[in-house]
């Protein structure tokens, strides 16, 4: 019986880890004493040694003794005693420098294995329990939401009832809508919620913990075969063969001999046998809806016009991260495949030609076999947990993907003529809404019925099929007609952003000038002039918010603060502030202040003084006024401050097809409307925070500055609403790391010499402009026409002679990242040096993975020691130093760019 079936409790847990410390504290016992062997075995063999050379001394040469037989003997005896000292002596430094060294090497692996199995137990046993605590906070606020969904329908229920029709009944209209809309969200946050913690909880008892499980009883059972071959080593130093020693050395071979990986935890797994743990029930409470509410079941997704957006936008994420996570199955299967096949070519060289024969010829054979062992155990864990989030996901999939699919509903939706337009965060009616038409037949359909009647029927089905395409009901007959008189009292209704109904205000056809507070005229068009030296802005009625130059979209306010810098510059931008997008006016004046544009009851703008019909009017009087924008904050508009000639619209960029996932979202191939220019384009997620989006906007800012031939190009930035997108040129042979990797044995030396040397130049410029990339590597470099290469990614990237992180190492790429700068997080040039000796050791190796088979830790510890890796084939010998100079351990070693672009250029031009 294995760990996998026989220790998933607690109890087996702690006897596990109790087992691994026991091992542990034998380990370091063994290491004491072998210490203190060999320290005896030496002053043995130096007592011996001394005895020795007294005999040499005594026994002076007699020739009257030359034929004696006697004397030979001694002789014999003499020499051979010297013998036997230095071979205990040699015996003594081995057992330290070797075996000793082994044994310590096993102690670090053993802990580092604990730590491992000890963290990966914590991580997938807490996640059961933060989904227990999620599903119970998702319960609670579940019921709170019900609540206020049934005291807001009770409410506007009696002030229907009343018959009293105004703005009271519209506020109570509008608050049922928004409770009904939130309750089915909620609902649906709910059993996606219970579906994820049911496929966990499931894949924890059956896949996740017995496969940790069964991979660490793996792991334990190598060691002991490590554990075996020292104490074999270990006996064989210390074997005389004579008298005892004989008899004590075959007692301790016999029980060496015993050992067997494969029953050694046999009797430990039977006496600490515990159960499984129960299994968590993830289930809908049935009782929580009680009589039902509207169409909402236990435990089935609502799928209405109130939900069909978010579960579209929720889809759409799913099938995004189940790309990602096919490609990485894909991709760890295929290594794993590799290793397998690796083995097999290993093992059948053992079979033809004898293990020791063969490793004989090949020593690094014996060594590599295990290694490949232990990295396809990692793999095989990994694979199973991959496959079990592939799981999670199509059943999250199947569960959306299903409902809307049956209702026609997959696809991005398209204005239809009952829907409302948003541009820039403000509603405006592109015609009448059907919600307000069936509202108002219902109204003065109450003649005919009772009143009760109606309004339990229309709250009912407060979404007919007609309405909606997104709607769960069957159709209901075409829309009911209108009169003329209240076509016109009810064109004066538009749904808002959250489904309710609002009064709009019509402007005339005609737009006059419209006198300010303060006399002045606001001109619907016109070049603009001056007025006491302030810069006269102009409005046109046909230009919307998004084409006003002082309009920056949705740049991020610490851009913001980078434009505004003298007093009474502003600009005007788009936030979301709880889940609602605001216009806001950013000025200059003292400090930065941002101001909210405040929408009255009549959908006007205004700050403190007078209500404008557009925003356009509002900036436009507040600029001319020369009033304060709040009497508190004093701020007068003095100067705008226009887009920069980088900051394009999102519209002049027609995305085609995408190429390519990053850190902060999708890379598009993409051209641009007036020019027909192909470009590429680096789109940032809508739903990343601020922080992130800082980091995104500022690889553009770097890119914009730099123009060699051996940097990627910068075009522009599109900030005028989301997504947020840097516009790049677009490099036609993809990243350097795919390239060499797909022409693997066609590319020859001089073409690989070649891309080190535009690596080198790119890199030499960044270095003079005092640029550390800090994510150098092939992955991040992209191929051009003829082979030619340019750096790119510079979303880590840092314009300072030496910067520090302290931040922690969770995007930190080690295997390509200088020691300095993992142990004390300081980075330099000299950092991007190292990195740059790991690029060229990918292209000549084409595209393997650096330090491979070997986990992070592992080959930070091997660097720390000294070891670095060998050339691949076919590395000129100079360009090999090179790359050994680039890994000098002390930064000071290291050779500059410049100096790195000349040795390169000279081997280049040798071959």
């Amino acid at each position: 019986m294995g760990f996998s079936a026989a220790l998933q409790g607690e109890m087996g847990h702690a006897a596990v880890l109790g087992r691994q410390d026991a091992e542990l504290r034998l380990l370091d016992t063994m290491r004491r004493i072998l210490v203190a062997r060999a320290k005896c075995d030496r002053e043995y063999s130096a007592a011996l040694t001394q005895l020795a050379r007294t005999a040499d001394k005594m026994d002076s040469p007699d020739p009257l003794l030359d034929d004696s037989k006697l004397h030979k003997a001694w002789r014999v005896m003499v020499d051979g005693l010297e013998d036997w000292s230095n071979t205990m002596r040699e015996n003594a430094d081995t057992l330290v420098a070797d075996t000793v060294e082994k044994l310590v090497a096993l102690i670090t692996e053993k802990r580092a294995s604990r730590k491992v199995y000890y963290e990966e137990h914590q991580r997938i046993t807490n996640e059961v329990s933060r989904l227990q605590e999620a599903v119970g906070k998702a319960r609670a606020y579940y019921e709170q939401t019900l609540e206020l969904y049934k005291s807001s329908k009770t409410k506007y229920e009696d002030q229907f009832l009343k018959g009293k029709p105004g703005r009271r009944l519209d506020e109570l209209k509008e608050r049922y809508q928004k409770a009904c809309r939130k309750l089915h969200q909620m609902h649906n946050d709910y059993v996606l919620l219970l579906c994820e913690a049911a496929d966990y909880e499931r894949d924890f008892r059956t896949v996740l913990l017995p496969g940790l499980l069964e991979y660490q009883e793996r792991v334990q059972e190598d060691m002991v075969d490590k554990w075996r071959s020292i104490l074999l080593e270990v006996w064989e130093l210390t074997d005389t063969s004579k008298g005892r020693y004989s008899e004590i050395q075959a007692e301790v071979g016999s029980a060496v001999n015993a050992i067997s990986s494969r029953t050694e935890y046999s009797a430990f797994s039977e006496e600490n046998k515990s159960s499984p743990p129960e299994p968590v029930t993830f289930e809908f409470c049935s009782d929580l809806l009680g009589d039902g509410v509207g169409s909402l079941q236990p435990g089935r997704l609502a799928v209405d016009s109130l939900t069909v957006d978010s579960l579209r936008l929720r889809l759409t994420d799913i099938e995004h991260r189940l790309k990602e996570v096919m490609a990485e199955l894909r991709e760890k299967q295929n290594l794993l495949n590799q290793h397998e096949t690796e083995v097999a070519t290993i093992r059948k060289g053992m079979g033809a030609g004898g293990v020791g024969g063969m490793f004989q010829e090949s020593p690094h054979l014996a060594s590599r076999l295990p290694v490949l062992k232990r990295a396809s155990d990692v793999l095989h864990r990994e694979l199973n947990e991959l496959r079990c989030k592939e799981s999670w996901l199509q059943h999250q999939h199947s569960l959306i993907h299903d409902p809307l699919a049956a209702l026609g509903c997959e696809d991005p939706p398209t204005n239809q003529p009952w829907e409302t337009t948003h541009v820039n965060g403000d509603s405006t009616c592109k015609s009448k809404s059907l919600l307000s038409l069936n509202f108002a037949h219902q109204r003065d359909s109450l003649s005919l019925k009772s009143r009760s009647t109606a309004i339990k029927e229309l709250l009912r089905k407060p979404f007919s099929r007609w309405e909606d395409q997104a709607g769960t009901e069957e159709p209901v007959g075409p829309p009911p007609t209108t009169s003329p008189a209240d076509q016109h009292s009810l064109n004066d209704l538009a749904i808002t952003p959250d489904g309710a109904t609002t009064p709009v205000d019509h402007p005339q056809a005609t737009s006059p000038a419209i006198p300010n507070a303060s006399g002045m005229l606001l001109c619907p068009g016109g070049p603009g002039g001056a007025i006491n030296g302030i810069p006269e802005l102009t409005y046109d009625p046909d230009r919307c918010l998004e084409d006003e130059p002082w309009f920056h979209g949705v740049l991020p306010r610490e851009e913001v603060v980078r434009l505004l810098v003298e007093e009474g510059h502003y600009l005007v931008r788009e936030t979301t502030r709880n889940d609602e997008q605001q216009i806001v006016l950013s000025v200059c004046w003292g400090s930065h202040k941002h101001f909210i544009v405040q929408t009255t009851p009549e959908g006007h703008y205004r700050f403190e003084g007078p209500a404008f019909p557009t925003i356009q009017e509002l900036i436009l009087y507040q600029h001319q006024c020369g009033l304060p924008v709040t009497n508190k904050s004093g701020a007068i508009l003095r100067t705008p401050i226009f887009r920069e000639r980088w900051e394009l619209n999102n519209d002049d960029v027609e995305l085609r097809e995408k190429i390519g996932r990053g850190n902060f979202g999708d890379v598009y191939k993409a051209r641009l409307r007036d020019s027909g220019l192909e470009v590429a384009v680096k789109t940032c997620r809508v739903t990343l925070p601020d922080e992130q989006k800082k980091k995104f906007l500022q690889e553009g800012r770097i890119l914009k500055q730099y123009d060699h031939p051996n940097i990627v190009r910068f075009i522009g930035i599109c900030v005028q609403k989301q997504p947020i997108m840097i516009v790049m040129e677009l490099v036609p042979g993809g990243s350097l790391l795919s390239f060499v990797r797909n022409h693997k044995g066609q590319l020859t030396v001089k073409q690989m010499m070649g891309m080190c040397l535009d690596t080198a130049s790119g890199m030499a410029y960044l270095e003079s402009k005092n640029c550390i990339h800090r994510d150098l590597a092939a992955r991040n470099c992209l191929v051009g026409h003829r082979n030619s290469v340019k750096i790119s990614d510079f979303g880590m990237s840092r314009e300072e002679e030496e910067y520090y992180v302290s931040d922690g190492m969770k995007q930190i790429p080690i295997k390509w990242t200088a020691p300095e700068a993992l142990n004390f997080g300081k980075y330099t040039s000299l950092c991007d040096v190292w990195s740059y000796g790991v690029l060229c050791w990918e292209i000549f190796s084409s595209g393997e993975v650096p330090y491979h088979g070997y986990s992070n830790t592992k080959a930070r510890e091997m660097i720390d020691t000294g070891y670095r890796m060998q050339a691949p084939i076919n590395t000129p010998d100079t360009m090999y130093q090179l790359m050994l100079k680039c890994w000098q351990y002390d930064p000071d070693n290291r050779p500059h760019f410049p100096e790195i672009y000349s040795s390169v250029h000279d081997i280049y031009l040798s071959l």
